[in-house]
């Protein structure tokens, strides 16, 4: 039995090691393979898969705020506008769960399907990035000129919610998806302040909704480890990796990976 933890455990190790090396090559949206790779090649159950994952989410991507921090990229009034949507969004999904979970309602389909529909939104915002970007620089527009110069609080707090919601769900949103948000409601901002005011957000919610599924039950802290101990190396080789490959040909790559799987998972 102890032979067969340990193998277990290994293999855990390297799906870490494997999801943080394409992490570390795309610097976005790798992140999103973790709870379909513990569901699908792991089996574990899918809530327990978003619990785990979110956790390892929350302590993966606090190493870079503090280098984004000090470099001054991180725009906060925006991140507490996203809170104030994705936090009170997160502590309803996770009510809803519960409840759900005490009426002894086997929720795994409403899980998968949301995991699906993220990955799916997810491999679009990659494919079509470039495009979005632009579109959400063109003024001519009308109601691109009105949601910039009336309504942008409104939009990022519902942005919030919708990331909150799909976040506890899923466990996939607060990345590119979230970005893809960023972009579109604050068209001037410099990519590296939407990724570093994103992934300020990420680290709130998905700790929140992290510590919610530990409440729930559905956290395994001996795969958390061993994700954590997997990805470290990972993410560090393949950040040196991932610039010796283009980076169109590595978001399609991604995002085709994203697709074929969401599709996979749809009940």
């Amino acid at each position: 039995m102890e032979f067969i933890l340990t193998i277990e455990f290994l293999y855990k190790i390297a799906a870490g090691f494997s999801v943080g090396f394409v992490i570390g090559m795309t610097g976005v949206g790798g992140g999103s393979l973790m709870t379909p790779i513990l569901v699908l090649g792991f089996h574990i159950p899918p809530a327990v898969a978003v619990g785990t994952d979110l956790l390892y989410a929350a302590i993966t991507k606090s190493v870079g705020v503090f280098a984004h921090q000090k470099q001054g990229n991180i725009k906060w009034k925006v991140v507490s506008l996203l809170c104030m949507g994705s936090i009170p969004a997160s502590l309803v999904s996770i009510f809803v769960i519960k409840q759900l979970n005490d009426s002894g309602i086997n929720y795994d389909s409403l899980i998968l399907n949301t995991l699906s529909f993220a990955m799916i939104l997810t491999a679009i915002f990659l494919i079509f990035r470039n495009q979005w970007n632009k579109l959400s620089k063109n003024e001519h527009f009308g109601f691109l000129k009105i949601l910039h110069s009336k309504y942008t609080d409104h939009f990022t707090i519902f942005a919030g919610i919708l990331i909150g919601t799909l976040v506890t769900f899923s466990s996939v949103g607060a990345g590119v998806i979230g970005a893809a948000f960023l972009f579109f409601l604050y068209p001037k901002y410099k990519t590296i302040e939407v990724v570093a005011t994103d992934l300020a957000h990420a680290i709130p919610i998905t700790a929140i909704a992290g510590i919610g599924h530990a409440n729930l039950g559905t956290v395994n802290y001996i795969l958390l480890l061993s994700l954590i101990i997997g990805s470290l190396p990972g993410i560090y080789l393949g950040s040196h990796v991932g610039g010796l490959i283009p980076d169109k040909i590595m978001r399609m790559i991604l995002a085709s990976m994203l697709l074929v799987i969401g599709i996979l998972l749809i009940q």
